[in-house]
């Protein structure tokens, strides 16, 4: 699917890929993927769509996709130290960044941790404190099993790892990183973000719409976007909609917040 790919020379090598052509002075807009997701699951329609305007960077984080499961639990913080050691590898920041559910909150981290190499930030469908998600989140997923993972996350993983037992492993990897190693992330962390950020959020996401609107609240001078949807559909993610029409009713809303003057992410004129 890339018309470049690679590995990291980290302690866990992330797999990643190059795709596009910059057309103006944009950086390059880094993508990470949500849990359970590969590169084409959950990108697999936005890159087309990008792709002839944007250079793209898209990762595969621990245990996803072609990138290994590692010898230790998954962390959000670790998974932003890794991407912070692949941008400084490319020689790629400061980078723009859309992080999508899991990977939303690897963005969050990576945007406090390494504020030089974020130069904008999109927040989509994630949460920042436990509270935030739909009521039963919570239950469904300690009650979960691997036999609970959506067919089509098991076969996109299966396509690109080559490894059946390569999806189980992400899937138990992904389950007790949101049952264990997600605390509700400190208010002076997401306040000490400097880049201009966008969360957005779908009406019928997993993540309640007013959560979105507290985490805009804290970011300083972060706007916020609802659109109507469900979690991942409005970014094109293929096991969320058949339907490319959300993606397509949201895109000018990313892209006009990614090429907007400068002067415009600032103080008060905040209009998309």
């Amino acid at each position: 699917m890339g018309d470049e790919r690679g590995y990291s020379s980290s302690s866990l090598p992330l797999y990643y890929e190059w795709h596009g052509e910059s057309s103006g002075s944009e950086p390059p807009l880094l993508l990470i993927h949500g849990g359970g997701s590969t590169i084409e699951s959950n990108w697999g329609r936005l890159i087309p769509a990008l792709a002839p305007s944007r250079r793209l960077l898209a990762v595969e984080l621990q245990g996803h996709g072609r990138t290994g499961s590692g010898v230790g639990p998954a962390s959000f913080e670790g998974s932003a130290d890794g991407l912070a050691e692949l941008l400084t590898e490319l020689g790629a920041g400061p980078v723009d960044v859309l992080g999508f559910s899991n990977g939303g909150q690897v963005a969050v981290q990576l945007a406090a941790r390494h504020p030089k190499l974020v130069r904008r930030l999109v927040v989509a469908s994630a949460p920042f404190r436990r509270d935030g998600m739909i009521d039963g989140f919570w239950e469904g997923l300690a009650n979960a099993t691997y036999a609970d993972l959506p067919e089509p996350y098991r076969a996109a993983d299966l396509a690109v790892s080559g490894d059946p037992g390569h999806a189980e492993r992400m899937f138990h990897l992904d389950r007790e990183l949101m049952l264990t190693g997600f605390a509700d992330v400190p208010i002076s962390l997401v306040a000490s973000i400097t880049a201009p950020t966008l969360v957005v959020a779908a009406d019928r996401d997993v993540v309640r719409p007013a959560h979105a609107a507290l985490l805009a609240s804290l970011i300083p001078h972060a706007r916020l976007l609802i659109v109507p949807g469900n979690h991942g559909d409005y970014l094109g993610e293929l096991a969320s909609a058949d339907d490319p029409g959300p993606l397509e009713r949201t895109l000018p809303f990313l892209i006009g917040f990614l090429t907007a003057d400068s002067a415009q992410l600032s103080g008060h004129e905040r209009e998309l």
